[in-house]
């Protein structure tokens, strides 16, 4: 099985600009995300970037990078800019590792990959973990999703589903139980090329306006992604200055 590992890198962030060159550890973060994925099996990893900053930064550290166009509205059509620039052929694998994943496991990149390779009923797939808490269940923030026996999803929603119509622990803050049905999605992607030619002629669906996922758009359409629980934890990425204060310390203790 080959695949390639895309991390798109975008400069401009709400919360914290720049946050692909943010320091941690004495490296940049994007650094941090490459030499995480260059672990896995992949043949090759490449920074997607619509910056000059980030790719001459990426190139001083040895890194593989592929400048894009600025308009993309998603990194999903980052991504697809990337497979044509490169002449991938339709059944080659892309594996899409966010640029704010420091700690991203290469087992998982290993693994959504390979499971994408080995499903004939997907053109895409993707990782879960269980629920810590009702809490969490009830958390608009955290995106649930339920498969079916064939680890097909069946949909992914920030709304807590399913709802336990009969259990009155849903309003509390207790733990989830293990059977619990529903899952936290985790955002790691592993899309056939012919799947993104499709996706970035594919109008915006209304169910992923409605939710803000772009997944969304690719269940619209009638095609079908490929749901497993993720083989190890993936740590959270870096969304706020205090998720980089916490990736600093866990990287510095590291070091």
């Amino acid at each position: 099985m080959s695949f390639t590992v895309v991390i798109p890198a975008r400069y401009a962030s709400t919360r914290l600009p720049g946050k692909p060159l943010a320091d941690i550890a004495g490296r940049p973060m994007i650094e941090h995300v490459y030499r995480r994925a260059s672990q896995s099996d992949a043949s090759r990893v490449i920074v997607a970037t619509d910056d000059q900053r980030i790719a001459q930064v990426v190139k001083q550290f040895g890194g593989d990078v592929c400048l894009t166009r600025a308009d993309h509205v998603s990194g999903t059509d980052r991504l697809q800019e990337v497979a044509a620039l490169e002449h991938m052929s339709d059944d080659d694998i892309i594996v899409n590792v966010q640029g704010d994943e420091p700690l991203i496991p290469p087992e998982v990149i290993n693994q959504v990959a390979a499971n994408l390779a080995a499903c004939d009923t997907a053109c895409v797939a993707t990782l879960c973990e269980p629920l810590a808490s009702y809490r969490e269940f009830r958390d608009p923030n955290a995106v649930k999703t339920v498969y079916d026996h064939n680890q097909l999803a069946l949909y992914f929603s920030r709304a807590p589903i399913p709802w336990p119509r009969d259990n009155a622990d849903v309003l509390s803050e207790q733990a989830v139980p293990d059977d619990f049905p529903a899952r936290r999605h985790i955002g790691i992607y592993a899309y056939r090329v012919s799947l993104l030619k499709r996706f970035v002629r594919w109008a915006p669906a209304l169910i992923e306006q409605t939710e803000s996922l772009e997944q969304l758009r690719v269940m619209a359409y009638g095609e079908r992604i490929h749901l497993a629980e993720a083989c190890c934890k993936v740590p959270g990425g870096v969304d706020t200055d205090a998720d980089l204060a916490r990736v600093r310390a866990q990287l510095q203790e590291q070091s």
